[in-house]
């Protein structure tokens, strides 16, 4: 049975730093394409990062979280990672982690939500002062 648990969430002030893990079980990261997505109250669900399948991890970003958010994996620990810096207020959501049902995917996965077979609980982040 597959796994996916995300950690990390918070309160913190705008500039701020927060690291999201997503730990899998049941499923093995290296051979699958995964991603972060979020959710505010009132809004649709949004692409956040994305990160394939290929050892090196050709990742791909949202616009408003370029040059702020960083998503990576951990294959030997079976974790997925979103480190984010100079958090604004708009960031505020929960986050989710997303996991493909199908090895060696391609493509466009931000704006494909449903090419995620797999899903976790989400972890809020509020940002604000």
């Amino acid at each position: 049975q597959v796994r996916l648990v995300e950690s990390g969430g918070g309160s913190v002030q705008p500039g701020g730093s927060l690291t999201l893990s997503c730990a899998a079980s049941g499923y093995t990261i290296t051979t699958y394409s995964m991603g972060w997505f979020r959710q505010a109250p009132g809004k649709e669900r949004e692409g956040v990062a994305a990160i394939t399948w290929s050892w090196g991890g050709g990742t791909t970003y949202a616009d408003s979280v370029k040059g702020r958010f960083t998503i990576s994996k951990d294959n030997t620990k079976n974790t997925l990672y979103l480190q984010m810096n100079n958090l604004q207020p708009e960031d505020t959501a929960k986050y989710y982690c997303a996991a493909d049902g199908r090895p060696y995917g391609v493509g466009d996965y931000l704006s494909a939500p449903r090419r995620f077979a797999y899903w976790g609980q989400g972890t809020q982040v509020t940002v604000s002062s």
